[in-house]
């Protein structure tokens, strides 16, 4: 069975690593229905996994990092993410999970309608108020334990006129900071379980560093909408046994 878990940890990270976003909502799932975790320990755990993926994508195109954009939207998202873990202490996990499914139908609806845009050049800044957008996109995380860069990424562009190329890195590095907030706020909530915990973590490296080999060889608008479609397939079957 903990082969089985790694492998479907591995399936994770080869999301991540093909779509540069969307795999670590996977995660999840796979934590509370195949190594048996509570909803709560699992989202926690989720961070963990979430910001090591994030950190390792960052590093990675570390030249391409906009420092000062990273450090303004982490700052009110990471009092979000904290905010949102402190808050989590007061839903039921059945709610949690529940907030968690919803969240996998909207990420897959944005990912079904989206057109994808072949535009250079950064759209222009202040089209968003970033304080808001930094504070909601880390109320997800510490919520549900999704790193928010499907909502990161086009407030960067709009908010402070990155171009997509900037944007990406860029998100990446917020996530983890973001993540590390929210893990600072489930301390005393939640049980993680280090060994098993490091282990999932280093298979989803492993899908995420094989995704990025084999992002050349495959179609992304295919592979967004078979993606997408298995995350409103999980999620409506996670409202179902949750109901």
């Amino acid at each position: 069975m903990l082969l089985l878990i790694h492998l479907l940890a591995v399936l994770s990270g080869l999301a991540l690593g093909l779509l540069g976003g969307g795999g670590s909502i996977l995660a999840v799932p796979i934590l509370v229905y195949g190594a048996g975790l509570s909803p709560r320990d699992a989202i926690a755990s989720s961070l963990v996994i979430v910001g090591a993926s994030s950190l390792l994508g960052a590093m990675v195109r570390r030249s391409e990092l906009d420092l000062q954009a990273a450090w303004h939207f982490a700052l009110y998202g990471m009092l979000g993410t904290f905010a949102g873990a402190r808050l989590a202490e007061h839903l039921s996990q059945t709610v949690q999970l529940g907030l968690f499914a919803v969240t996998m139908l909207v990420v897959a609806g944005l990912m079904l309608s989206h057109k994808t845009s072949t535009a250079k050049s950064p759209t222009r800044a202040g089209s968003l108020p970033l304080p808001l957008a930094s504070l909601a996109v880390g109320l997800l995380t510490g919520v549900v334990g999704v790193g928010g860069g499907f909502l990161i990424v086009p407030a960067l562009v709009l908010s402070a006129g990155l171009s997509m190329r900037r944007a990406v890195p860029t998100s990446l590095l917020i996530i983890a900071l973001n993540c590390a907030a929210g893990l600072l706020g489930y301390f005393g909530q939640v049980s993680l379980h280090p060994p098993f915990l490091a282990g999932f973590t280093l298979a989803v490296l492993a899908g995420v560093l094989l995704g990025g080999r084999l992002v050349p060889l495959i179609h992304q608008a295919h592979l967004k909408r078979a993606f997408a479609l298995l995350l409103l397939f999980t999620g409506t079957c996670i409202l179902w046994r949750n109901h």
